[in-house]
């Protein structure tokens, strides 16, 4: 197992350079740079993006230009000074040539140092730690509720399979598996947070405005008031294919010749499906546990962060986006893309773990 893990983690080197030179490569093609953006706000052209750190005697230096650079590679940059542009060029890094600025980025990140923000004065880390607690908040709770639900849930249709239970629930789990996250969000928007209907719960952030008078009990209650509609909404999608995994192991050990014979011995059925099958056919669902958390984490919290107005990883990665924040962007890919292949190395020795027949190792000769 040690060879597997050594080799597994030797593949990530060049897997987590590739993605980051794909994406890499795909953003110096894409137009609206932060240098364009920054000349197009000198020239007082709204760009939607954030407020850029040039200071205020650049712009000063622009009035007094009359320079103009027709054949500039920016759009938006005729008609000013060529060295007010190779300083803005200086202050993100665009003076040098992209292989440099790509070499530059991954020698830096190997040794976890992110840089500064573009726009919000701040380091990578320092972003990326305040708004973690929001993202594990909702795919914590989100995965906790999914395997509280889903097993039970999963284990009583294996029992009543065929039954009108086991009809009237898968179609119940596969219509909330058909609709989409944001979708059931709004949903819960209109009809409990005030939209149209009811008002029974807030509408944006985790906590009040008086979180902080509150009582510890006080604090508690209301951090998960606020959690009710954006967790219902992120969980909805999650119970069908859980439920139909537990169902399925269940039927396949319920099937087996040893619980034929624990039946035939006389033992009660829960003593057969609590004491034997249920360790069987539960390996898969623990040692998937890892992956799904790290799916909801990342995958399922960025229209639910936005719908909601919780500032979160997702929407930081998706305002980065649209800013051209490409430190930030960058950074949190690294992150995400790092932790994403250490959890699914964790999901594989979990397996082995919890199942000693399976190898990775026979398998991969």
């Amino acid at each position: 197992m040690s060879a597997y893990i050594i080799r597994r983690l030797l593949l990530m080197i060049p897997t987590l350079f590739g993605i980051m030179l794909i994406n890499f490569a795909i953003v110096q093609i894409a137009p609206g740079g932060p240098v364009e953006q920054t000349l197009a706000r000198i020239q007082g052209l709204d760009t939607g993006g954030a407020t850029s750190r040039i200071s205020g005697a650049g712009q000063t230096e622009v009035r007094g230009s009359t320079s103009s650079q027709q054949n500039s590679k920016y759009r938006g940059a005729q008609g000013l000074d060529p060295e007010l542009i190779a300083k803005i060029e200086r202050l993100y890094g665009f003076d040098k040539p992209a292989y440099e600025r790509f070499w530059l980025m991954m020698k830096n990140y190997a040794t976890f140092q992110f840089g500064d923000s573009f726009y919000r004065d701040a380091k990578v880390t320092d972003l990326i730690l305040e708004k973690m607690p929001v993202s594990i908040s909702l795919g914590l709770w989100s995965t906790l509720i999914i395997y509280l639900i889903s097993i039970p849930l999963g284990i009583k249709k294996a029992i009543k399979h065929g039954s009108k239970f086991d009809l009237w629930t898968s179609t119940f789990v596969i219509v909330g598996y058909a609709i989409p996250g944001f979708l059931f969000a709004i949903f819960l928007i209109v009809f409990f947070a005030g939209g149209s209907y009811l008002d029974w719960f807030p509408l944006r952030g985790l906590t009040s405005p008086n979180w902080a008078e509150l009582s510890l009990i006080g604090k508690i209650l209301d951090y998960f008031w606020h959690l009710v509609l954006p967790i219902t909404a992120m969980s909805i999608g999650g119970f069908a294919t859980l439920t139909m995994l537990t169902k399925n192991s269940f039927l396949d050990e319920i099937n087996k010749q040893y619980v034929i014979t624990a039946r035939a011995k006389g033992l009660a059925e829960n003593q057969v499906l609590y004491g034997h099958v249920f360790r069987n056919a539960m390996l898969i669902i623990i040692a998937g546990f890892p992956g799904l958390l790290i799916e909801i984490f990342f995958a399922g919290s960025l229209l639910i962060e936005v719908i909601f107005s919780l500032d979160g990883l997702g929407l930081l990665s998706f305002e980065s986006v649209l800013n051209r924040d490409y430190p930030v962007f960058f950074g949190t890919l690294f992150i995400f893309t790092l932790l994403g292949m250490l959890i699914k190395l964790i999901s594989d020795i979990t397996y082995s773990l919890v199942d000693p027949r399976i190898d990775f190792e026979s398998r991969e000769n």
